[in-house]
């Protein structure tokens, strides 16, 4: 009769300890769920690709700076099937020196970009992103179809890409 009981109350040890880790996933997923659900009514898709789920890269909450007409200050939405992270980050709209502007815990990104240039694996996301910020009625287009309209805007599509990493002091 012990050995039942001793069984049983192993079992339910287990079952006790997994638990709290599938009660934290699932009301992770719950909680992305919900934010899913409530996307910004101005979020404008850019990008969509299956990567183990669907990975979706939108803009919403796009603004002018009032001391600079060229810069504009923006939110990303970067969604995938287990997270969902929303950086504010800003770019340049200038015709002498397209740029946006990123970061992460280590670094700032100065990525200086070239409308109507080439466009690679590399720097797709850069010119999907600036197009939307700057010029929203081309929002979500193919950036390497927009050689004519930056031409339009005066740009040179002859400008050389660099990124610049500025070093962010550790804590």
């Amino acid at each position: 009769m012990r050995a039942p009981y001793w069984i049983s109350s192993l079992g339910l040890l287990a079952l006790i300890a997994t638990q709290p880790g599938v009660a934290e996933t699932s009301l992770r997923q719950k909680t992305l769920e919900k934010l899913r659900a409530s996307r910004p009514s101005d979020l404008v898709v850019l990008d969509q690709r299956e990567v183990g789920g669907t990975y979706t890269l939108g803009i919403f909450a796009v603004q002018n700076d009032p001391a600079d007409p060229a810069l504009r200050r923006y939110k990303l939405w970067r969604e995938s099937p287990d997270n969902l992270v929303i950086p504010t980050e800003s770019v340049s709209c200038s015709q002498i020196e397209p740029l946006r502007v990123t970061r992460d815990q280590n670094a700032i990104y100065l990525n200086r970009l070239n409308p109507g240039g080439l466009i690679t694996p590399v720097n797709r996301e850069n010119h999907l992103v600036w197009w939307a910020a700057c010029v929203p009625e081309v929002a979500g287009n193919d950036p390497s179809m927009l050689k004519e309209k930056a031409k339009e805007l005066g740009f040179s599509t002859l400008q050389v890409e660099s990124q610049e990493i500025l070093r962010l002091p550790s804590p």
